[in-house]
């Protein structure tokens, strides 16, 4: 074997080391009752849920640190379909150490994470940045399940 070609064996070798012990930042859909969307990222863990039963959509956003109280909820979408949509109809639960925003409709905050390129969630004081590479597909396939639940 030539040198050059060792070396390229080399490193091929250890980029699929450093990929796979890399932390999965990923977005997942899970499907069965309900339809689950979740994303573990550097900063802060989002699960975005549909429940045929209620019916009803949720969002949980941990951070890494806990959220202080506020008394409005705004999420910021940047990108191409930027948008901010804010509530005072949020939760906070374990100390603050996850927030949650539930309703019946969730278009606002389902084309915000298909669309865009980050979500920013603030409540207070506190700002947390998700970003939303390689969201879309999940999102759609989200949706997909949510609407096949409701037939």
């Amino acid at each position: 074997m030539l040198e050059s070609d060792r070396l390229v064996h080399m490193l091929r070798a250890l980029a699929i080391l450093l990929l796979s012990t890399a932390p999965a930042l990923a977005w997942e859909v899970r499907q069965g009752r309900i339809c689950e969307l979740v994303h573990d990222g550097e900063d802060a863990s989002v699960r975005v849920t549909y429940d045929p039963a209620l019916p009803e959509y949720a969002i949980a956003i941990t951070p890494k640190r806990p959220w202080q109280q506020g008394s409005v909820f705004a999420m910021r979408f940047d990108g191409p379909r930027g948008n901010t949509i804010s509530t005072d109809r949020h939760a906070l639960s374990g100390g603050g150490a996850t927030l949650t925003v539930t309703d019946r409709g969730f278009g606002n905050v389902l084309n915000g994470l298909e669309f865009n390129h980050t979500a920013t969630a603030l409540l207070g004081e506190r700002t947390v940045v998700v970003p939303l590479d390689g969201a879309a597909p999940a999102v759609r396939e989200f949706r997909a399940c949510a609407s096949g639940l409701n037939v």
